[in-house]
This record gives structure tokens, C-alpha cells and sequence, in this order.
């Protein structure tokens, strides 16, 4: 099998501009459509929009990879980095997590700034703090050495290995990197998203890390994003799409590799998937304006930083809040606290109006949130 970088225009990528014409004008729309949106929203909800994509981003393009970071971390490390803390919520620090949202933001913020090897490789080191993934020792902040053999992506039991990509031999990578570096730093005509497009399928193409190349092929996306729209505010999250498209997105980077080097199928999809997205944002927009309804609503009301915790995870449920309502059990598993703590504070949510119980259930009650009563914006008294 010949991949991409086998073939003798390699790094040269082609593309019929025509397939592409109509997906791209159907995000520019969007776009407009988004940012008219987003201008009708007061500053302080601007901002929540602002953590809450950051939030989706990094457990979005982390668990694209299969790995599941703690929301709580997550959202406090962005907040604390933004000058934006969420009320009432306590703050958790991760090592790790500090590091992805560090990237993240470097990227988005600083997007013009100018790409260096230097710079991706603090990306990566920012990522592996610790030098490990997960069990395994990596090189950290610098290319892979393929010491143990070529980097493959490979699927199946031992012995019975497919593999579905071969990167370039780490002799390589050097020359790869410069090349694609220079390419990120030049200016020219092409339009934004499809640099951003071809910039993904390219790094990840070359793979130069030992782990990590997909989540810093995402960042390198957004910082493009950025770029094109000269705005570091993020307020879609293309890797939240990406998770919800995940075996296309894999089934299309494998098509992708395996071909001539005419990736105007990869990026049709990249297009298409963006404007998804973008399209996708008007429900995280609509869970922000609730959630800052409901806090407007109570902000007099004195709560229990466990009970903030578990408010939160229930409006970003949404209407109808868990599946079978918030059990004690449920609970006492968020919160993280005793039988008899969970029972009295649950108590005091629904005797300060918040929450309501809900009918049946027998011995095992369940509560959901009092949408209609806070919703119509009246004011609650505080019972302490």
C-alpha cells in the first residue's frame, strides 16, 4: 500500500476547488448567522459561551482519543485562566488538564503569532507533563525516534494486527516539520478553512510525536480557525462534532492516507463537519442562556458548593434533567458525600424552590429541577 507521503508530490496536496465551493459557502453563512447570534447576547453570557466551548474543546478532543478528563478540573482550570471562575464551584487542579487547556489557549488567543518548533514542541511537553502516556515512558517536546519500529496505527489482537497507516521514518521529520512549519508561518490566497483543513490532514499525516498528534493536529485547526475569522473567541466546539462523527472521522483520515494525495474527499468532509458544528452551537447557546436565567434567578440564595455542583451538571442535562430524575444514589455520586448529607440537602433544594419531587417512585424518590418556576424570572427568597 502507498500512503500520501509516498507519492512523489508529496508535500504537494491537490483538491477540485469546485466540489468545495458549496460546503463553504454554507459555513460562511453560518458564520454570520453565529456571530449575529452571539452579538445579541450581553458580555457576561459572551463570556460563559466563551468557558463553556473551552470546556467542550478540551474533554471533546481528549475523549476523541478515548480519554475522559474530570469536567469539574476542566472548567476550573479555564475559568481561573480566563478571570472568570464558575460560582460557587470549588477548584480542582490537574497537572495534565492544566496543560491541554494551557495549549488550547495559546493557540486560540495568540493565533497570529508565529509558529515555531520550539512552540509545538511546549505544546506536546504541555500535554505529558509527567513524560508518560498513560503506562508508557514517551519523548516528550521532541520528535519520535521509532526505536522500537515505524510509527503505525494498527487494530486487532496480537498476532493479528492490521495496519491501517505507516507515518514517514523518523529520519524524516526534521525536514517534514521545517516544510510544514514555513507553510503555517506564509501567507498567501488560500482561503482559511481549507488551510485549516489541509493543515490537520497534513500533520496528522506526518505523526511526529510519539502520542498526541491528534489533539495538536485539532489545535493546530483551531488556531487557523482563529485566524481566519481574526477573532481568539471560540464559540463552537469543532471537536465535540469530531466525537460525534468519530468513526467517519477515522474511516476518512484512513480513505484519506491510503490515496493519491487528492484529498478533496477529506476535506469535503472537514467542511461539512464544521458547519455541523457551527450549526450544533445554537444548542450549547441555548444551555448557556438557561443556565445564566437560573443563576440570575437565585443569586441571592446561598447553596452548598455541592449542591452548585450538582445544579450545574442538571441544567446542562437539560429539560428533564437525568434519566429517571436526580436519586439520592445520584447524588451522593456527584457531590461526592454522605446518605444522610445527600437527603438533607436535597431537602433544602426543594425547600428553597429548586428543585421539585417528582411523582412516583415509591421509596426511592427522584427530583428534577423547577423549570417553569424559575423560568418565569420570579424572585426567591432566601430561607437561611
Amino acid at each position: 500500500m502507498k500512503y500520501i507521503w509516498q507519492t512523489k508530490s508529496w508535500p504537494g496536496l491537490k483538491w477540485d476547488s469546485a466540489k468545495l465551493l458549496k460546503p463553504l459557502g454554507n459555513i460562511r453563512f453560518s458564520q454570520g448567522a453565529l456571530i449575529t447570534q452571539i452579538k445579541e447576547l450581553g458580555f457576561e453570557i459572551q463570556q460563559t459561551a466563551r468557558v463553556d466551548v473551552l470546556v467542550e474543546e478540551a474533554l471533546k478532543t481528549s475523549a476523541i482519543e478515548g480519554e475522559r478528563l474530570d469536567p469539574d478540573a476542566v472548567r476550573s482550570s479555564v475559568g481561573r485562566r480566563l478571570g472568570l471562575p464558575d460560582a460557587g464551584l470549588k477548584e480542582v487542579r490537574d497537572q495534565k488538564i492544566e496543560g491541554l487547556v494551557e495549549i488550547l489557549l495559546d493557540a486560540t488567543i495568540s493565533y497570529s503569532k508565529e509558529m515555531t518548533l520550539e512552540r509545538i514542541w511546549g505544546w506536546h511537553a504541555a500535554l505529558f507533563p509527567t513524560g508518560y502516556s498513560g503506562m508508557v515512558k514517551i519523548s516528550v517536546g521532541q520528535w519520535r525516534d521509532d526505536s522500537k519500529g515505524p510509527m503505525q496505527v494498527i487494530s486487532g489482537p496480537i498476532g493479528q494486527e492490521k495496519v491501517h497507516f505507516e507515518a514517514p521514518p523518523a529520519k524524516k521529520l526534521d525536514k517534514e516539520m521545517q516544510t510544514f512549519i514555513s507553510w503555517i508561518n506564509e501567507k498567501n490566497q488560500l482561503d482559511g478553512i481549507i488551510r485549516a483543513g489541509l493543515a490537520h490532514i497534513w500533520f496528522v499525516t506526518i505523526h511526529p510525536f510519539d502520542d498526541g498528534n491528534g489533539r495538536i493536529a485539532r489545535t493546530l485547526t483551531d488556531m487557523l480557525l482563529a485566524r481566519d475569522e481574526n477573532n481568539p473567541k471560540r464559540f463552537y466546539s469543532l471537536s465535540s462534532q469530531i466525537m460525534a462523527e468519530r468513526n467517519e472521522y477515522y474511516e476518512i483520515l484512513k480513505a484519506t492516507q491510503s490515496g493519491t494525495g487528492d484529498i478533496t474527499e477529506w476535506l469535503k468532509w472537514f467542511l461539512e463537519c464544521m458547519n455541523r458544528a457551527i450549526l450544533n452551537s445554537n444548542t450549547l447557546l441555548k444551555k448557556i442562556m438557561t443556565k445564566a436565567r437560573f443563576w440570575q434567578n437565585f443569586a441571592q440564595v446561598r447553596l452548598h458548593e455541592r449542591q452548585t455542583k450538582v445544579i450545574n451538571r442538571l441544567l446542562d442535562a437539560g429539560a428533564g434533567g437525568f434519566e429517571g430524575g436526580l436519586k439520592n444514589k445520584k447524588y451522593i455520586g456527584i457531590a461526592h458525600t454522605s446518605r444522610a448529607t445527600a437527603q438533607r440537602e436535597l431537602a433544602d433544594l426543594v425547600n428553597k424552590g429548586i428543585l421539585i419531587k417528582m411523582p412516583g417512585g415509591g421509596r426511592s424518590a427522584s427530583y428534577d429541577l423547577d423549570w417553569g418556576k424559575w423560568s418565569s424570572f420570579k424572585k426567591i427568597k432566601n430561607n437561611n
